[in-house]
Formats: C-alpha cells, sequence, structure tokens
C-alpha cells in the first residue's frame, strides 16, 4: 500500500479534525443557484475555520474533463482529495496525482474489452461521450423504466465471462459500469484504511450527497452522512430501506453546499458561521480566530465595499488602516510597489463601483506557516469574478498578531501578488488588492 500524496500530509503532523467529502452537482455545486451563493457561503467558512487543519475531498462522478470544466464555470475550491469517474480515480493536491495503488487494486476481475462487448448488445443502452468513458468505466444512458431490467440481465453475462462488476444507476438516467471494488464508498474506505495506516485518521468524516450513486458513501462505518433538502428520489429510498434508524444520517432543510453547512452545526462537527451570513465584521469576534480568517474576513469586505453592500464611511477606512503597518507594501502582479496605505486611500474612490453586477471575490488555498512566535506568512489564491470573466493571483502576505494573541487581531505587514497562468487581468489599474 503507497503512502497518501505529500501534498496531502506535510500540512498534518495530527489528525485531520474534519474530513468533508461530498458530491459536486447539486451537492456542493447548485446549478439552480446563479449567484453561487451557498457555494460561496461553504467557502467562506471552510477557507476561514477548517483549510489549516481539515481536508476537503471531492466525490464525482465526473470525469477528469468534466470535473475541470466545472471547476473553469463555478467558484470551487482545490480540494485535497479527488475521488473522480465514480470512485474509479483518486488524485491528491492541486497538481492531481494518480493513486497508482488504488488502480492496481481495480484492475482485478475486470476487462473493459469484455464490458463492452456484452453492453453492445443491448440497444436500450445509449454510450455516453468519450470523455466519460475511463479505463475503469464505462457509462451510458438508459431511459428509466428500462434500467432495472437491463441490469439484472446485464450483470447475469457479466458474471458469466468471469467478471466481478458493479454496475450503478444514477439520476434517472446514468448507468455506470465498474470493477465491484470500485465506487464512491469503496474508494472512501480505501482512503480511510490508508490514513489509520498512516496513523493520521480523520477525527470526523462527513459524507455529502443527493444520488444514487452517493448511497454507497452513507455505507461506510462511523461517519455522519447528509443528504441535502434536494436528494434525489433514489437515495431518500435507499435511506428508507437500509439507514432510517441510524442517528449520524440526516436529511438536511437546506439546498446543497447550505445543506452541508446546516449538517456541520447539527452533528456538532465545528464552526458553522460563515463569514459571509457575518453582517458587521467590526463587532464580530471570533473564538478562535486564525490567519485564515483574517485572509477571508479581508476579502469579504473588499467585495462588500464595491459592490456599494456596506456604508461608505471613515471609521471602516481608519480600521482598515490601523491593521496595516504604515511602512507596509504592496506588490502587484505586475511588479508595481505601493503602500497598503496608498492602496486603502485608492480603494475609498470605487465604492460601489460593481453595485448591481455579478462582482464576486474569494479566496482559495488559504495555508499559513509561522515564520516567528507572533508572525505568521499566509498563501493563498486570490480570485475575482465579474460577470463571465475571472482572474486570479497567487497571493503571499506577511502578517502579525496584534497584542498578546491572535483573538486581538493582526497588523498586515506585507503582500505580493503575481499573477495564475491563465487568469490574467487585462487591466492592472483597476486591480486593487
Amino acid at each position: 500500500m503507497i503512502l497518501i500524496g505529500k501534498t496531502v500530509m506535510d500540512r498534518f503532523t495530527t489528525a485531520a479534525r474534519l474530513m468533508i467529502v461530498s458530491d459536486l452537482d447539486h451537492t456542493m455545486v447548485d446549478h439552480h443557484d446563479p449567484e453561487n451563493m451557498s457555494l460561496l457561503r461553504f467557502n467562506a467558512l471552510w477557507e476561514s475555520s477548517y483549510r489549516h487543519d481539515s481536508l476537503l475531498v471531492f466525490s464525482t462522478g465526473r470525469s477528469p474533463t468534466l470535473y475541470k470544466q466545472l471547476r473553469k464555470e463555478k467558484p470551487m475550491l482545490t480540494p485535497d482529495i479527488t475521488i473522480m469517474s465514480v470512485g474509479t480515480e483518486i488524485t491528491y493536491g492541486n497538481s492531481m496525482l494518480p493513486d497508482d495503488g488504488w488502480v492496481e487494486f481495480l484492475n482485478q476481475k475486470w476487462d473493459r474489452n469484455i464490458v463492452t462487448e456484452e453492453t453492445s448488445k443491448f440497444p436500450e443502452l445509449t454510450l455516453q461521450a468519450e470523455t466519460e468513458q475511463r479505463p475503469h468505466k464505462v457509462s451510458f444512458y438508459v431511459d428509466k423504466t428500462k434500467a432495472q431490467t437491463v441490469m439484472k440481465l446485464l450483470s447475469e453475462r457479466l458474471e458469466k465471462r468471469g467478471l466481478d462488476v458493479k454496475i450503478i444507476y444514477s439520476g434517472g438516467m446514468d448507468l455506470d459500469i465498474l470493477p465491484q471494488g470500485a465506487g464512491k464508498g469503496q474508494a472512501l474506505a480505501y482512503l480511510l484504511k490508508k490514513f489509520k495506516t498512516e496513523g493520521y485518521p480523520p477525527s470526523n468524516t462527513l459524507v455529502c450527497g443527493d444520488s444514487g450513486n452517493d448511497a454507497e458513501l452513507f455505507s461506510i462505518p462511523e461517519v455522519y452522512g447528509v443528504m441535502v433538502s434536494n436528494a434525489q428520489e433514489e437515495l431518500l429510498q435507499w435511506h428508507a430501506e437500509n439507514a432510517k434508524g441510524n442517528p449520524n444520517i440526516i436529511h438536511a432543510k437546506e439546498r446543497c453546499a447550505a445543506g452541508i453547512i446546516e449538517a456541520i452545526g447539527h452533528f456538532n462537527l465545528g464552526p458553522n458561521t460563515s463569514p459571509r451570513d457575518v453582517a458587521d465584521f467590526m463587532e464580530h469576534k471570533l473564538e478562535n480566530a486564525n490567519p485564515g480568517h483574517e485572509v477571508v474576513k479581508f476579502y469579504l469586505f473588499y467585495e462588500r465595499w464595491r459592490r456599494g453592500e456596506i456604508e461608505n464611511c471613515e471609521t471602516y477606512i481608519a480600521s482598515l488602516k490601523a491593521s496595516c503597518d504604515p511602512s507596509a507594501i504592496f506588490v502587484f502582479p505586475s511588479g508595481v510597489e505601493k503602500t497598503l496605505h496608498e492602496c486603502i486611500h485608492k480603494m475609498k474612490g470605487c465604492h460601489g463601483d460593481q453595485k448591481g453586477k455579478k462582482f464576486r471575490v474569494w479566496v482559495d488555498r488559504v495555508l499559513s506557516t509561522p515564520i516567528g512566535s507572533s508572525t505568521w506568512l499566509v498563501k493563498f489564491d486570490k480570485w475575482e469574478s465579474s460577470g463571465e470573466e475571472r482572474c486570479c493571483c497567487e497571493t503571499t502576505i506577511k502578517i502579525n498578531a496584534k497584542g498578546s494573541g491572535a483573538s486581538d487581531g493582526y497588523v498586515w505587514v506585507n503582500v505580493q501578488q503575481k499573477w495564475l497562468e491563465g487568469f490574467e487581468n487585462k487591466d492592472d489599474s483597476t486591480w486593487f488588492f
């Protein structure tokens, strides 16, 4: 068994406080929410309160191609681990390093050629796009009324050919054929076993889903589970038949990512108030403040300022300046240097310039490293979107704790940014922070 990728484990010397394992479409991502508000609320909560000591795992039926496409369309965070193609592919970190041990495991009693040959005998099956056909997954569309009959017959034929397969029907039309050892549930079980072997099992695991191919996630022992309020009938039926008496699985009242936040609160797994739900940061004190929360709070203030959602008053400007060292420097992506006080003064003139527009700001991959008794180096990706356009900067800041501890707040000492390749802003003059 190979060790878990360094991209994940380098951050941990103890077990992750919380591991969230979430489906994407109609669970983490709400396709009926044009403003992506529930997703942005989750993002702010995760980066401010969990990224530094917890693990985010996306478990999706999408192939790598369609997964990457979704990331371009929606303001999604970068997960620590990605499980794709209905649990047949596991990758680690931003570079998506594949798990070779999982590939070896799935090769047992699997022959893709035989699967292709047998399925070609079923006119009811329509092959999905080429991007969705993977080494350990063959995917079709099938009419809801014919699904059960086809699955039964196909299973019998493949068994006669010596294969041990799993056939999963979800979304009212998708039929996936996988090795018996594959699936979202088995992929999660495999990961949990690896963490345990390395001596770092997560303290708590929360699984989140909405459709039939998520059912396996809820079958893993000792996990908490949330079926979002918009969960499909096939998952609710599975729950009624298999897990109705399990107090660790709930059907949320909220849709999608909002339902995940609801579950965090319901099971007391940690903070469940997103910074986006806090009206006035100046009045809001966090018990266990950390550099991640400081970053999220600042950029959310910046978004609200430009959207004109907060009052244009000197108190806010004075508070911002007080949080910056008088000699603090901001190095723009172009290389131009200005003091942070100059940047704040310039920002004063753009209050409400994005009012009524689809302007959003979020941060991703916020990771802080202590470089002194009260000093941190914080690295993150800072994203801005306006309508269909997006730009992103890889950002590094140096901050000091005010007073005796982090609860007293922070002072910004230095900010440096460089464009993330492919997401440059053509007009540097409109880039404030």
